[in-house]
Order: C-alpha cells, then sequence, then structure tokens
C-alpha cells in the first residue's frame, strides 16, 4: 500500500505467486489482505493495520474477482446472478438510483474476449423499472453513482450524466480526459 500519488510502499506484502493477493479497505484505515495461500510481511506501517476478521461472505475464486465482487458489494451493489460457462462467465450487479433507475453493471470473466477487452471486463446498462426505459452504453467501462448522478469512464475520459426523467438522462459532461498522461517519475516525500 502506498499513499496517492505515489508508488512507494508504507505496507508492502511479498507474494510469490500469482494467487489470491490484493485487498479491499475494511475502514478509514484498516485493510482485509485476500490471502488465500499466503504473504509475507516486508514493511508495516502504523498508518494502516490489517483487519483479521473480516471475511466476505462468498468466495469468488483466486484471482480478480475475489476482491473485485467482495468490493463491488461492499459498496452497495447488489448480486443478482451469475450465468455462462467456465470460458465465459458473466456475472449481473445492481445499484439502485433516484427516479426509478437501476444501474446494472455485468462483469464478465472470459477466455477470448472482444478486441481492447482482458480476461476481465464490465458493461453498463441504465434501465428504469417504472417506466420500462432500457439504455445500454457499450463504452462504459466503470459507471457508479455520486451523489444524485452517474459517474462514468469511456475512451481515456471522465463524464458525469444527470438522471433528467424516468426516460431520459441528461446531457453528459466531461470532468477530465486522462489521453494526455503520460507516467512521470516523481520521489515520494516520506
Amino acid at each position: 500500500m502506498s499513499r496517492v500519488p505515489y508508488l512507494k510502499a508504507i505496507s508492502f506484502f511479498g507474494k510469490g505467486d500469482c494467487w489470491h493477493g490484493g485487498g479491499l479497505f475494511t475502514g478509514g484505515r484498516r485493510f482485509w489482505l485476500n490471502d488465500g495461500y499466503g504473504h509475507s510481511e516486508m514493511t508495516r506501517s502504523t498508518e494502516v493495520s490489517r483487519d483479521v476478521e473480516f471475511q466476505p461472505d462468498t468466495y469468488y475464486g483466486g484471482e480478480c474477482t475475489g476482491v473485485y465482487y467482495v468490493r463491488l458489494q461492499r459498496d452497495g451493489w447488489k448480486l443478482k446472478g451469475r450465468h455462462g460457462a467456465k470460458l465465459h462467465t458473466r456475472t449481473i450487479f445492481e445499484k439502485e438510483l433516484l427516479k426509478g433507475w437501476i444501474l446494472r453493471k455485468t462483469a464478465h470473466e472470459q477466455v477470448g474476449a472482444p478486441p481492447g477487452k482482458g480476461c476481465y471486463w464490465d458493461e453498463h446498462e441504465l434501465e428504469n423499472k417504472q417506466s420500462g426505459t432500457k439504455l445500454q452504453f457499450e463504452g462504459w467501462e466503470w459507471a457508479e453513482l455520486d451523489g444524485k448522478r452517474i459517474v462514468f469512464a469511456a475512451d481515456g475520459k471522465l463524464f458525469r450524466v444527470s438522471l433528467k426523467s424516468q426516460t431520459a438522462l441528461g446531457v453528459p459532461k466531461e470532468l477530465y480526459d486522462f489521453n494526455h498522461l503520460k507516467f512521470e517519475e516523481l520521489k515520494a516525500p516520506y
């Protein structure tokens, strides 16, 4: 773990394989480590502490989904179902929004994903249960509720959009274009 925007570790856990790993914050300064096959604590910080009591309700495998799906549910997404076979599983999550809208995330775990996608990728849609309106957004790579608006990432940019009515959205507003950014080596001040 490091302090944003730096990569210099304040807590560092060595890992000798590619299984499990990662984790998530369970509180302001507490974290859960996805420790299925062991980590070696190399550096410890007093800024954060490991939450050894937290255990996810469900096990989603030893790769990225084992942390990602737990984080989604921690952040208010409801698991609605898993579909498909071993080479392409789709896991559906929903989050209730304002004015009868539901934001739906389909998380793909796929071997042989479409061009430009990795083995894990998401797609999003909005559905209004009251009006029956359904809107699909193939270009949204990430989406989340931020107060009363939806924020989403597409084409290397961050946008926000309001829920205008039960049948329409407002005009998306670009918040930031990240495409010009390049890695810049900065020495951490700690």
